[in-house]
């Protein structure tokens, strides 16, 4: 540091010169990308619709196997197809050793983990991700719980783009309307659903099931923003910050030195001193 200073006597002025036009354009850079950002956030509204199916028992079919000893319930069900998400099934005071099953001839994302309340003892759900577990089949096969309540929650598609908003990339708000409306319109067909409940016996009384699907449609989309002061008083204190961690080393370093150099100056005089002094009490005597 000494011998580049004493090379260009103006290298300190020209570090830190350097350093406030570099932290000038690189909080001007991410002051304009906040400003005039290309992402775009839309927005889907969510229809919820019940199949109330155990209401109506002229849609219920009974089939009783002697050979088995088995009851089987079934309901045919028909969604909406389009923008189709969620499918839910609930069925409660369900027999032991009862078997729901639930069957879609253009497959559903499902898994046990799915949509249920959190559970500490269960590892699966700290990192649970349905486009690495779920099974994605024409028909899916619960258990009840102690109670006789069974829970069947599926996806028609892992893809989180489809439902529950998101955001697009996109010159302007016509292509990211364009964009966030091809990411959602899908149709689900074929979009009936047949739920069986199998149960021991002969049974004369239906089980209580509810069945829910959602869809989600287009609703509004918008330019993503920020609040640009604090963004640019964030960007601008994490680059001052960056540029700190190269030069604070370098002034530390300069200003050691130069402390160095004075007080090696200071000896330097003393010596020249003590030595005059001393030549001159030999002059006088």
């Amino acid at each position: 540091m000494k011998k580049a200073l004493a090379q260009n006597p103006n290298l300190l002025r020209t570090l830190i010169g350097l350093s406030l036009t570099l932290i000038f354009l690189l909080s001007y850079a991410v002051y304009g990308a906040t400003v005039s950002p290309s992402v775009y956030m839309y927005e889907t509204e969510a229809t919820v619709t019940y199949h109330d199916a155990s209401s109506n028992e002229d849609d219920i079919e009974r089939t009783y196997d002697e050979e088995a000893n088995t009851t089987t319930w079934a309901w045919p069900i028909i969604m909406d197809a389009s923008n189709l998400t969620w499918v839910n099934v609930t069925a409660e005071d369900l027999s032991a050793g009862s078997v729901l099953r639930v069957t879609n001839g253009a497959k559903l994302f499902s898994h046990e983990l799915l949509g249920n309340t959190y559970n500490l003892e269960n590892p699966l759900e700290e990192g649970f991700s349905c486009a690495d577990l779920c099974d994605h089949l024409t028909t899916h096969v619960r258990e009840p719980n102690e109670d006789g309540t069974v829970f069947f929650h599926a996806l028609t598609s892992t893809d989180p783009s489809r439902r529950s908003n998101g955001s697009v990339f996109a010159q302007d708000i016509g292509e990211a309307e364009q964009k966030s409306r091809d990411l959602i319109e899908y149709d689900h067909l074929p979009a009936i659903l047949r739920i069986e409940i199998v149960e021991q016996g002969n049974r004369t009384t239906n089980p209580s099931i509810e069945v829910e699907s959602v869809n989600e449609a287009f609703a509004s989309v918008e330019i993503f923003s920020v609040d640009t002061a604090t963004e640019f008083l964030w960007a601008l204190a994490a680059v001052v910050g960056c540029f700190s961690l190269v030069l604070v080393p370098s002034f530390t370093v300069y200003f050691a030195a130069r402390a160095k150099e004075r007080r090696d100056e200071a000896k330097l005089v003393a010596a020249e001193q003590e030595v005059t002094e001393s030549v001159s009490t030999s002059e006088t005597e």
